[in-house]
């Protein structure tokens, strides 16, 4: 008993926390785009609902349908940085701290590729979560 209360005095005063903690954005970040691809890969539907999911609450009306595509983003981590002045339309900056990454996206119908491209993607951390902007692969905004 009295080892731990000396361990949690010493533990006040070095400043350490006894609560969990949030991973770095970096972290959560990576955990975006190893969620989507795990949507891809359970296909259409399911990457429509990952989509619908973390679309940023200020554009959640501004969603795509896939059509049956799936789209895989690979991140260059280190292309992560801020963009503040990111603005997805005239309506202003979202909510939240707005990162851009570089990513492949590969888009595939039925398991076979149908494209491949290197782009940016914006990415928000808002309220410890990270929305993103649903994909328009299709054109054919919902």
């Amino acid at each position: 008993m009295r080892i731990a209360l000396l361990c949690l005095a010493a533990c006040a005063l070095a400043g350490c926390s006894t609560t969990p903690q949030e991973p770095p954005p970096e972290q959560r970040i990576r955990d975006y785009f190893a969620a989507n691809d795990a949507a891809a890969r359970a296909g259409a539907q399911a990457q429509q609902d990952f989509f619908t999911r973390t679309q940023h609450p200020d554009y959640a009306d501004r969603t795509c349908e896939l059509d049956g595509l799936t789209v895989q983003l690979d991140p260059a981590m280190s292309t992560l940085r801020p963009d503040p002045g990111y603005q997805p339309d005239d309506t202003g900056p979202p909510r939240g701290d707005v990162r851009v990454v570089g990513v492949e996206v590969t888009v595939r119908r039925d398991g076979t590729i149908i494209g491949r491209q290197i782009g940016s993607q914006h990415v928000v951390l808002l309220d410890g979560q990270v929305h993103g902007f649903a994909p328009c692969p299709t054109g054919n905004a919902s």
